[in-house]
């Protein structure tokens, strides 16, 4: 590791665990079978991994690393926005999972 590659804090030990969860993973096949119209057939439950959560949100969040979340303002805010949305899902669903 660089001098220049910025260190994870607690957001990305937060952002880590979120990949990490299950559930999160099974909100991120629900919410991509919702926008982009699929049946579960085509895209079961299940078919997001650890890797494909921290890739989706890196990319959501506008970051290469989640590191960066500890250090981007606007970065951590999505992340933050994006964990919210996800424990109203849960709490929605509870149950249903």
């Amino acid at each position: 590791m660089n001098d220049q590659q910025p260190k994870g804090g607690a957001v990305a030990r937060q952002a880590a665990m979120l990949c990490q969860d299950p559930a999160f993973r099974l909100y991120l096949d629900r919410r991509r079978r919702h926008k982009l119209g699929m049946t579960e057939s085509a895209l079961p439950d299940g078919t997001h991994n650890e890797q494909d959560a921290r890739d989706w949100l890196c990319a959501a969040c506008g970051v290469d690393s989640r590191a960066d979340l500890d250090h981007r303002f606007e970065a951590e805010r999505t992340f933050r926005q994006i964990r919210n949305r996800f424990n109203a899902w849960r709490a929605k669903n509870r149950g249903n999972q």
